[in-house]
């Protein structure tokens, strides 16, 4: 039995949406009088709120419960959180004793219930997956960086063969339009510019009848908000209201990730994603014509069971027919209890990682392209944190670039710059000598 801890600290690891429930969790601790441990600190309370993707991302985890035992042999109390803490349950303690509790990312809003019964000497798991009336239980936010992370759905009803999100996030649901207005109200109070609208399938999100469309067209009506964008799509629910969007709503920034995983259909069939790669194509001409500056991202997976370089190659293709301003790209990776983890043909490990140094290296040719074509075009920053150099600040083009500027400007102003240089994962910016008080 210890005591009830009165520091904390949370690490997040995988999605974006793993990083708001971070916040969030970390909200609900420090309305219980907990304090987040400064830098370099020991907490009494470390939550690792996992992701499970990709088998590194969960080896990563249980890798990080070991590296907690302190020089004196003593441990702070540890929370497995997240989709690991989900797909494992009362398992993971198994795997690892040192785990005090494990909660599912469903049930996090119980973290702090859970946190007084470990410290009674409890080991509890909740790992229930019942409707979102978790948001219910969290409180007003609080605090804000410049851009903020809200989410809007959760779950996935797509089932593609490699993924585990519907196992651990459950079905597809939508939080309601009136919760998501007030939250980002809140968020813009307390100094949110930028709000990022998050789901599994975030344009998937419907509410009596209304979609995301209509949920921007909402926000931008927010005064105080600067800027919106939205992750991760599904082709399948890219609508024409939503690329209409794009083209009538000056605060929705001209950015979309839309996923597409492999340019060959052969392979998509086998992953059940329910487009084609001539459909995917089709998406991004209509949102092209509907914004012609539009930033486009993706995701790939390669090595993917039964995948052969004919299916490489079209892979490689679809790179430069969109030609991504970004792209994520990953070797297949099995996880257990998903249909293509028993497929056959499965790829050979050197074939994978051969197939993704190829298509990182056509993804990063045309990621400098992009960043090269945007030098000389005056836009606007977000300024979200200082850089490494003293006067140095760095923010957000509506393209999503980092970008690097001397400025006296603080985290949270819109600057004006000049894009001055494109290095491959950056922008340099010059603020006008005009505008640079």
């Amino acid at each position: 039995m210890t005591s009830i801890p009165k520091s904390f600290r949370i690490k997040s690891f995988g999605c974006q949406m793993n990083v708001y429930d971070g916040e969030r969790m970390a909200e609900l601790l420090a309305d219980q009088g907990m304090t987040a441990a400064a830098d370099g600190a020991d907490a009494d309370l470390v939550v690792l709120n996992t992701c499970h993707i990709r088998e590194k991302a969960a080896e990563k985890a249980y890798s990080e419960v070991g590296r907690l035992k302190r020089e004196d042999g003593s441990r702070p109390l540890i929370a497995l959180a997240g989709c690991v803490a989900q797909a494992e349950g009362a398992e993971a303690k198994r795997r690892s004793p040192a785990i005090d509790l494990v909660v599912g990312p469903q049930a996090y809003h119980r973290l702090p219930e859970m946190v007084a019964q470990a410290s009674r000497g409890a080991r509890p798991v909740d790992t229930d997956m019942p409707a979102i009336s978790k948001f219910d239980a969290l409180p007003k936010r609080r605090r804000a960086a410049p851009s903020a992370f809200l989410t809007v759905q959760e779950g996935c009803d797509k089932f593609c063969t490699y993924c585990v999100v519907p196992y651990t996030r459950g079905a597809e649901i939508s939080r309601p339009w009136e919760d998501i207005l007030a939250e980002a109200h809140a968020l813009v109070e307390v100094g949110a510019r930028e709000i990022v609208l998050l789901g599994q399938n975030v344009n998937a999100w419907i509410n009596d009848g209304r979609g995301l469309a209509d949920l921007i067209r909402a926000l931008a009506r927010i005064h105080g908000l600067a800027r919106i964008r939205y992750t991760t799509s599904h082709p399948t629910d890219m609508s024409e209201a939503l690329i209409a969007a794009h083209a009538e709503v000056e605060k929705l920034m001209p950015y979309l990730h839309l996923p597409v995983q492999s340019g060959s259909d052969s392979v998509l069939r086998a992953m059940n994603r329910s487009h084609t790669a001539k459909s995917y194509l089709e998406i991004i001409d209509r949102m092209r014509a509907a914004r012609p500056d539009i930033a486009l991202s993706g995701d790939f997976i390669v090595g993917f069971p039964g995948e052969t370089e004919e299916d490489f190659q079209a892979t490689l293709s679809m790179v430069d027919a969109v030609g991504y301003a970004s792209a994520y790209s990953f070797k297949y990776s099995p996880r257990p209890g998903t249909p293509a983890a028993t497929m056959e043909d499965q790829i050979a490990p050197e074939v994978m990682d051969e197939r993704l140094q190829r298509l990182q290296a056509r993804i990063n040719a045309h990621q400098i392209a992009f960043n090269q074509s945007k030098v000389g075009s005056d836009t606007r920053i977000l300024i979200e944190r200082r850089g490494k150099h003293a006067g140095q600040m760095i923010g957000h083009s509506p393209w999503l670039q980092s970008v690097h500027v001397e400025t006296a400007a603080a985290p949270g102003d819109i600057v004006e710059v000049t894009l001055a240089a494109a290095g491959p994962n950056s922008m340099t910016g010059v603020v006008p000598a005009k505008k640079a008080a």
